[in-house]
């Protein structure tokens, strides 16, 4: 009694649905699970043919012979663990796990099956078949938009390829223009200003006040173009790398000063260029000619744009590690708008009005500076001049 009792308490209890046949197919017991799962009271379905359970389908088993049954139940599905598909009482179809046994009680054969109800795990499946297909979808997406790219990008580097090499031609066809140019127009240049000085001096005393005005106009007008093929030529020769720094030791104050002789040959009327040095040392080690290209770049710029009456400071101070060059002027100043600007190639400041230039100047200044491992600074204010300080680092030798 004990024994049946607790076996009747296992096959109440048990999670998966257990159902008792006969050779007939005629339902014997079924667990309360069965019955949840199948949505009968055990009433309904104790002493009914098991094809109640089945679909439409396979209902057809309920007219067939025991012996039939017989063969395609006991012997097919006997000691066997398959999926099947089962109807619950509201006719909705559902998956689960069959397993069936056979025992022998009081001389008759019971066949019981083990129902495992497999929605969930369906259910699971189902999802991750779509979202297996929804990644294969994905891949398949980004694969295509990848080819894509690189088609895109391999099309991209050869329309740069043939850019660039558009670009080294233009770059070589511009050099050597520029080169040309500034050969081919000096020897001109140099005659125009010769001229104009030999029709000064031949004309002696008696010449005519406005015959020196037109000779100083082409005096100064030579002088301007001869300072642009200068400009371009020098940015020429820094772009293609032909500026190699050859540092020498030398004496600043000596080579500041004949700098000042000749910048104030060229300084308007009554302009003065006012040098002062400051260190208790004067020696240097800078490539002379490039300081002087600098000095002079800057040196002019303060000329032409302060009027005439008007002082240039030119300043050179020395301390145990750095030399600077400084240039200040009281002329028209730099718009605080114009002054992130001031350093590129071609950029000149909008108050300039008709006082020529290329602005290329402090462009190629600051060139000039990196090339010997200095750096250029500025400050300025409209109508109160500008301030350039040329800094290098000196080393003790």
């Amino acid at each position: 009694m004990e024994n049946s009792a607790l076996l009747k308490a296992i096959i109440d209890n048990a999670i998966d649905g257990i159902i008792t046949i006969d050779d007939s197919g005629t339902i014997e017991t079924i667990n309360p699970s069965g019955c949840a799962l199948f949505e009968y009271e055990p009433g309904e379905v104790i002493g009914q043919n098991i094809s109640m359970l089945m679909p439409t389908p396979f209902q057809t088993l309920q007219d067939e012979s025991l012996n039939h049954f017989h063969g395609t139940i006991t012997n097919d599905i006997t000691g066997t663990d398959r999926e099947a598909v089962g109807v619950r009482k509201s006719g909705d179809i559902f998956p689960f796990r069959l397993g069936f046994s056979e025992v022998q009680l009081l001389g008759r054969k019971i066949h019981i099956g083990f129902i495992h109800d497999l929605s969930r795990e369906k259910q699971a499946e189902e999802r991750l078949k779509e979202h297996l297909l929804h990644l294969e979808e994905q891949v398949e997406k980004r694969t295509k938009l990848l080819k894509e790219t690189v088609s895109a990008l391999e099309y991209a580097k050869e329309k740069v390829s043939k850019s660039l090499e558009k670009e080294t031609e233009l770059g070589q066809l511009k050099s050597r223009f520029v080169s040309m140019a500034s050969h081919e127009f000096r020897t001109p240049l140099s005659s125009i200003q010769l001229s104009a000085i030999l029709i000064e001096k031949y004309a002696g005393e008696c010449i005519h006040p406005g015959i020196i005005k037109h000779i100083d106009k082409i005096k100064v007008s030579v002088s301007n173009l001869t300072g642009i093929l200068n400009d371009f030529l020098s940015l020429d020769r820094l772009e293609t790398g032909e500026f190699k720094t050859a540092p020498t030791r030398f004496d600043i104050v000596r080579f500041s000063e004949e700098v000042t002789e000749e910048m104030q040959l060229i300084a308007k009327q009554n302009q003065q260029i006012i040098y002062q040095h400051t260190g208790t040392s004067s020696m240097v080690s800078l490539d002379q000619a490039i300081l002087k290209n600098a000095i002079v770049n800057l040196v002019s710029n303060a000329i032409k744009y302060s009027g005439e009456n008007t002082f240039i400071e030119f300043n050179t101070e020395i301390t145990p590690s750095l030399l600077s060059v400084t240039i200040k002027d009281n002329g028209i100043g730099i718009p605080e708008h114009d002054q992130k600007h001031l350093f590129e190639a071609f950029f000149r400041a909008h108050n300039t009005g008709t006082i020529p230039g290329t602005g290329l100047g402090l462009h190629i200044v600051t060139r000039y500076a990196k090339l010997m491992e200095g750096h250029l600074e500025f400050t300025s204010k409209v109508n109160q001049g500008a301030s350039f300080t040329l800094s290098f680092p000196q080393k003790h030798e």
